[in-house]
């Protein structure tokens, strides 16, 4: 295909390079790349060999192209990926060490969920998620906390899109999703209950940053026919995710909780 006549500029062609690469198709060679990204083999070449020499592309043995270091380096500064990750990262290895399932950690990007870190043990139930991954909103725990604490405007675009099913506990109905989201608002935690894998359920609470606005959201996925529940689990989840906000200086975490104070009140009668 040759682009010449195409109006794009060097910057847009040189993306269109970086994102024919994906999970499926983490390994290309270059005519690979010139088909998946529609670019002219000659300039793809070029650009691939300036990727190369800066470090966001290398070549393997065989001559293929593979993202590079480089490229990794430069997007773990983004501010909402490194800085929130090294704050969670402690309180996350600490509810690992209470569940031994996955314990992920979200923020959103537009109509998606970015996953920033995950910890998992050898017999953690599968999860279709990974560091650096993308999903749709609407079907895990992270997603649906994240969803339900954006604008209305973004939770409308949702609504009104394709809303995929993974498994038949899939919520596909616009109308049962908005009630949900609506119970995630006041209760402060989300439940999947299936909707990815139909052997795994997912407990996910907001974290909040000094404005107190939802900027992450945190899980525990575990197994559906193992001895947690979703009810056991959710203190612990809340409890992790409070303290994140809480070193994020969020004012709301940083208030004792409605139920231990009466508890408290209770006790010194």
């Amino acid at each position: 295909m040759d682009d010449s006549s195409t109006p794009a500029s060097l910057t847009t062609k040189t993306l269109d390079v970086l994102a024919a690469f994906s999970t499926r198709h983490a390994r290309l060679s270059l005519s690979e790349i010139s088909r998946r990204s529609g670019l002219a083999l000659t300039t793809t070449h070029r650009i691939t060999a300036d990727l190369t020499a800066w470090g966001a592309l290398e070549r393997t043995e065989d001559g293929a192209y593979v993202l590079g270091l480089r490229l990794w380096e430069v997007a773990s500064l983004a501010p909402r990926g490194l800085p929130l990750r090294e704050i969670a990262l402690p309180i996350m290895e600490d509810l690992y060490e209470a569940t031994h399932e996955n314990v992920q950690l979200a923020v959103r990007d537009h109509l998606e969920v970015v996953y920033l870190e995950r910890l998992t043990g050898r017999g953690a139930v599968r999860v279709l998620t990974r560091v650096g991954g993308r999903f749709a909103l609407h079907a895990t725990g992270v997603g649906l906390v994240l969803l339900a604490h954006a604008s209305a405007d973004l939770q409308d675009e949702v609504l009104a899109g394709r809303l995929r099913s993974w498994t038949p506990h899939t919520t596909t109905d616009p109308t049962r999703l908005r009630r949900s989201l609506a119970e995630i608002r006041r209760t402060g935690v989300a439940v999947s209950d299936r909707q990815v894998t139909t052997d795994a359920i997912s407990v996910a609470c907001p974290v909040r940053d000094a404005d107190d606005e939802v900027v992450a959201a945190l899980s525990v996925v575990f197994r559906a026919d193992g001895p947690i529940t979703a009810h056991s689990l959710t203190p612990a989840v809340r409890a992790a995710s409070r303290t994140i906000s809480r070193v994020l200086g969020a004012p709301s975490a940083r208030r004792q909780p409605a139920g231990a104070r009466r508890h408290r009140s209770n006790a010194e009668q």
